[in-house]
């Protein structure tokens, strides 16, 4: 089966080739700081005797999984510590699809482009459900589409790359809908410390054995290179996971779990608050240029992402060159998200340079 690569580093590298500076607002690589309790614990690592250096247990540090337990409620051997969020998608999705319960994965449209990918790999195949203008996902959309081959519900919340947040009631009817179709809802929550509604609903307020969580630290904390992250499964799917977790990377890395941990313990609610803040500026600055060279765009309510849409200038990779070219500004083509975006592009405002960003955008178009 051949694969098709993400188009995100065909953007990457055409950026990374121009013959200009250019402002880099593709992939959601945060530029603060991580948490300074991170920094020290690596540094603390590094004294450590050499048996600290060999293999953590595959299914994460003991005392990291315990942390994850008691802050989320769940049982303990619900939670595997993961590759990455990514990896974590790839274990739940896996072991959705191996239940001989169905092949198809519902994903909604626009979609974060690697869920598509995953299915694909997978030997699933994809149904794509619509949400409205603003990325708000209507559980009776996926109702009416869920079927006894429905292996799958994916979503991610906050949203990439809509920014929308879904709430309780929408949380409680997707689980609804996994448990009556014998499908599981895969909950991709990566963004949920940068909910800016104040709406946002976490699947594991709601038990059921068809209900797994996939998240990770990569954003919260601003690590996107450590790759720690964790999925909360029901037991018995838990214990395939751990399996093909085994498998497929053996383990993770035991320092990077190792700094995680020791920033859990020691970051207080007042650092992802900074950084909230921080991202409403940002936001600000950037949608009023927008709003300047007379570009239609999402406001997101979670996530840092914004879509725009110039007319005359569809979201296709050509374009986004020509961005690149002539304004020296990244972004995504807004087709790589599936069918309903194809006339935006997709920036993240995970760089200081936002605010130049949108200036140089307002000057390319008006």
């Amino acid at each position: 089966m051949d694969y098709e690569k993400p188009l995100f580093f065909r953007v990457m590298q055409y950026a990374a080739g121009a013959d200009r500076d250019v402002i880099d607002m593709v992939s959601g690589n945060p530029d603060w700081e991580p948490p300074a309790a991170l920094r020290e614990g690596l540094r603390e690592y590094a004294g450590f005797d050499v048996e600290e250096f060999q293999y953590p247990p595959s299914d994460g540090l003991a005392e990291l999984r315990e942390e994850i337990a008691a802050r989320r409620s769940v049982p303990e051997e619900s939670v595997i510590v993961t590759n990455g969020a990514g990896e974590a998608n790839y274990l739940a999705m896996a072991e959705a699809l191996d239940r001989d319960a169905g092949s198809e994965v519902l994903l909604t449209d626009p979609v974060y482009p690697y869920y598509p990918g995953k299915t694909q790999m997978l030997g699933g195949e994809a149904t794509y459900v619509p949400v409205d203008g603003d990325g708000r996902l209507d559980p009776a959309a996926v109702r009416e589409r869920a079927s006894e081959t429905t292996a799958a519900i994916v979503v991610n919340t906050p949203n990439n790359p809509s920014g929308a947040v879904y709430g309780e009631s929408t949380m409680r009817e997707l689980v609804s809908i996994a448990e009556e179709h014998d499908a599981i809802l895969v909950s991709d929550e990566v963004y949920d410390h940068f909910d800016h509604s104040g709406r946002f609903s976490s699947a594991l307020a709601f038990d059921s054995p068809n209900r797994v969580v996939t998240t990770g630290f990569s954003k919260s904390m601003a690590i996107t290179g450590f790759r720690v992250g964790y999925t909360v499964m029901p037991p018995e799917i838990a214990e395939r996971a751990r399996t093909r977790h085994m498998l497929v990377n053996v383990t993770g890395s035991r320092p990077a779990q190792y700094a995680v941990l020791c920033a859990l313990r020691e970051t207080g609610p007042d650092y992802y608050e900074r950084n909230r803040e921080m991202l409403a500026e940002r936001l600000d600055a950037f949608t009023d240029a927008l709003a300047e060279a007379g570009a239609a765009y999402t406001r997101p309510d979670g996530s840092f992402y914004v879509l725009a849409r110039f007319d005359g200038f569809p979201g296709t990779m050509e374009n986004v060159e020509r961005l690149i070219d002539e304004a020296g500004v990244a972004g995504m083509p807004g087709d790589a998200f599936g069918d309903s975006r194809t006339e935006w592009i997709r920036f993240a405002l995970v760089t200081p340079r936002a605010e130049e960003a949108a200036d140089r955008l307002a000057d390319y178009f008006v």
